[in-house]
């Protein structure tokens, strides 16, 4: 699978650094709380159901992630997953677009398991203003470390002002033999549980929570 969806394939990654960047509006646990992120040169906000908590940040300069996972779970044995990711000076290259990249991801995931891939577009959307694409994806059957489970993916993809983002929701399950079928309301309800998505603008000395992101409408 592609490096942006968490699987067996992908290398375990740090917890250093990932609370003091990471910010979240306060709400109750069982809420979904507002988080806002520093990644390259803008901020990605987003919301975050309340059963989520922190469990994996590591960046580099050129590629940044972030992932969350139920409560009680970790990065190597979970059932749903929120990842966030960052590729820098993407936007600058012609060739790139939301649509090719959330292919190329989804692409991951048809090599993996051709007899029981299922995809599904969106389509082009707009988020803040900025061109986005999502899709949804699945393995009836992938095989990580000798334990076969099914796995699942919402991938939105955005096109940042220099930087281009992804925001993704997936899930394991039980193996099947065959394509999974799409489960509309489910993956449409995931989306709406993400939203509102915002790329903001960086402001000069301002400090977690990140109020002039959070608090955008």
């Amino acid at each position: 699978m592609m490096r942006y969806v968490r699987s067996g394939l992908c290398a375990a990654l740090s917890l250093a650094g990932l609370l003091p960047v990471m910010a979240a509006t306060a709400a109750p646990a069982t809420e979904a709380m507002q988080v806002v992120t520093p990644v390259f040169s803008q901020l990605v906000g987003y919301s975050v159901p309340g059963n989520f908590v922190p469990a994996a940040e590591n960046s580099t300069a050129e590629q940044y992630i972030q992932e969350l996972v139920l409560s009680g779970q970790t990065v190597e044995s979970w059932t749903q997953m929120i990842t966030l990711t960052g590729i820098k000076g993407l936007a600058a290259n012609p060739n790139a677009t939301p649509e090719a990249l959330a292919l190329r991801i989804g692409g991951g995931f048809q090599q993996a398991c051709p007899a029981s891939f299922q995809g599904t577009s969106f389509g082009e959307i707009k988020l803040s203003g900025h061109d986005a694409f999502a899709l949804v994806v699945s393995c009836g059957t992938a095989n990580v470390a000798g334990k076969p489970h099914s796995e699942s993916a919402l991938v939105i993809v955005i096109k940042g002002q220099a930087d281009y983002y992804t925001l993704q929701w997936a899930e394991r399950g039980a193996a099947s033999k065959t394509p999974l079928a799409f489960d509309e309301a489910k993956w449409t309800g995931r989306f709406k549980n993400l939203s509102p998505i915002k790329l903001c603008p960086k402001v000069a000395g301002e400090k977690p929570p990140f109020p002039s992101c959070a608090n955008r409408k």
